[in-house]
């Protein structure tokens, strides 16, 4: 049976024929689509409406859309990229179906930075040989993606719950999915534990990065989705694969939560890694030196403080002048001198940080997951494309590309049952057994320590081991502490608890060095063993949960879990 997180009994509904988890570029997105397509979509989200991780993405969304590009060439960046987990048919699918993806988020009113000439401007990150990310406001795509998807649902009326928590899914007789159970904090139009009842749930939660000390993600990104998944017993893939962005603004050791991004682009645009001395030490590293994917900047970095015993290495864009960072980086020009640091006369001090999650639960190229009428999108899914690290600018993208596929999948599959877009959901069951209990809120703290000392850029079998019994005692009460009272805070701590165990568990069975995952004892790519997934789910044990892993050679999503979800115009 699925587990659930102790919570009070719903004490109040609403039915809808799609709810969606999440308000970022996937979940709006999702959303929209099975509006249009005539179903009663209710949305739930823990902050505001524009409040996710979208917003704060700078870099732009990857997509052929200049001269002498090809979705080909996209895809052979995205592959080398992932080091060999990337599953080909779905990185096809997100580049072949890119542009037309950027052209309607246009047509929906998202304005793009324009050339002279009146043709898209497009940037270079990481990874990429060509040209070819489309940006808005300089260095505030997300900011202006979200604005206009946040537009689109207000205009079309899409009932939103705002501050609400997502604790569990609710199954139907048969067992499919029947809805959430959510908690609103006080300030959404319900107060306290209900539900939403719906014969299609779509988790579009976001990422995970909060459960480390210093992270790009915002205070939201907990995890909740891929927790929420694995205690309603879908599998999850690919959880050890957590990108650290290379060069995130150094505050000092003591700095933790979320931290400042400095773009990719301004890389893209010129800027060198340098040490202390000003020596330039991505030469020699890779073929595209400060522009190689995100994995081996990240490792380089890291080689070169461990070299030197220092705790940053410094970005370097003095060359570009105040007026080419007023005009293309305005967003980090004022935020680095906000900090004290003036890019335009000194280099900046960087590090790595926590920044996204390349796994989640697991799907297929339409956000099918292995429990049916339940589905995932964005950083909360695992579509096969990213492997083992992501490629620049390729998030937003596969928000679009897969959110939309995902409606089509939704209504197919109510098609397929028969039901009609105005059919209310069946009498949702409870929730399974109860979890562990629920550590306390300051446990919160502890686990970020624990991952980031044992599981953060460099890991080991030995820090792996000692993050798991770290874990592990996390969740066991002490004899003179009760478990803490069920409440948002909590919860979210639980649900980090979950998604630790989960990596940890991963990390600790990949025994090789590939993309994002970097074993210190083991610093070799080892494709003979370990070119396959790893996918876990969970169960119930005497004591608590326990997560069961297997390996697959299979590509990272499932064949659709039910056959009658199956539709050839839908793959």
């Amino acid at each position: 049976m699925p587990v659930a997180l102790p919570a009070p009994a719903p004490g109040w509904a609403i039915e809808a024929d799609v709810v969606v988890v999440g308000s970022g570029v996937a979940g709006l997105t999702a959303a929209l689509r099975c509006a249009a397509a005539g179903r009663r979509t209710v949305i739930v989200t823990k902050a505001g409406l524009d409040d996710g991780s979208t917003r704060w993405a700078q870099g732009g969304i990857a997509a052929a859309l200049g001269e002498g590009d090809s979705p080909d060439q996209h895809l052979a960046d995205t592959l080398v990229a992932g080091v060999g987990l990337c599953d080909e048919a779905a990185v096809a699918t997100l580049v072949t179906e890119a542009p037309a993806a950027v052209r309607e988020l246009i047509a929906l009113g998202a304005a793009f930075d324009l050339e002279e000439d009146g043709g898209l401007a497009l940037g270079r990150e990481g990874g990429h040989h060509r040209h070819r990310i489309a940006h808005a406001g300089g260095d505030a795509t997300g900011a202006e993606v979200s604005r206009a998807l946040v537009a689109a649902v207000r205009a079309a009326g899409i009932e939103t719950v705002e501050h609400a928590l997502a604790l569990d899914l609710l199954r139907d007789a048969s067992g499919r999915a029947a809805g959430v159970t959510l908690h609103v904090m006080g300030e959404g139009r319900h107060d306290g534990v209900g539900a939403v009842h719906a014969p299609a749930v779509v988790l579009a939660t976001g990422g995970m990065g909060q459960m480390y000390a210093a992270t790009t993600n915002p205070p939201v990104s907990t995890g909740d989705g891929v927790a929420l998944a694995l205690r309603a017993g879908a599998e999850v893939s690919d959880v050890e694969f957590v990108q650290f962005h290379p060069t995130v603004l150094y505050l000092g050791p003591e700095a933790e939560g979320q931290q400042l991004l400095i773009s990719e682009a301004v890389r893209g645009e010129g800027a060198r890694l340098v040490d202390a001395e000003g020596v330039r030490f991505m030469r020699g590293q890779h073929e595209l030196a400060e522009l190689a994917p995100r994995d081996v900047v990240t490792k380089a970095i890291t080689r070169r403080m461990l070299e030197q015993g220092v705790s940053h290495m410094y970005l370097d864009a003095r060359h570009f002048g105040e007026r080419l960072w007023r005009r293309r980086f305005p967003t980090i020009l004022a935020a680095c001198r906000a900090n004290g640091f003036d890019p335009v006369t000194e280099p900046v001090p960087i590090a790595p940080a926590a920044h996204y999650a390349s796994g989640g639960v697991r799907t297929d190229r339409s956000g099918r997951t292995t429990i049916p009428g339940l589905y995932a999108c964005g950083e909360t899914a695992c579509t096969g494309v990213h492997g083992a690290n992501r490629l620049a600018s390729n998030s937003l993208l596969e928000g679009l590309v897969f959110a939309a596929r995902l409606a089509g999948a939704i209504a197919a599959d109510a098609g397929a049952a028969g039901d009609s877009p105005a059919a209310a959901a069946a009498p949702a069951a409870a929730p399974g057994p109860a979890a562990a209990p629920l550590p306390p809120p300051e446990a919160r703290a502890a686990i970020q320590r624990v991952m980031t000392e044992g599981a953060g850029v460099l890991r080991s079998a030995a820090s792996l081991e000692a993050a798991a019994r770290a874990l592990d005692a996390l969740g066991l009460a002490e004899d003179d502490r009760k478990p803490a009272e069920p409440g948002a805070e909590s919860w979210e701590t639980a649900n980090l608890h979950l998604v630790a165990r989960a990596l940890v568990t991963a990390a600790a069975q990949r025994a090789e060095t590939r993309g994002s995952h970097w074993r210190e004892d083991l610093p070799e790519r080892d494709d003979a063993r370990w070119r396959r997934h790893l996918v876990l789910t969970l169960r119930p044990g005497p004591t608590g949960s326990i997560l069961d892993i297997r390996t697959t050679e299979t590509p990272a999503f499932p064949p659709t879990a039910v056959a009658a979800q199956q539709n050839p115009e839908n793959p």
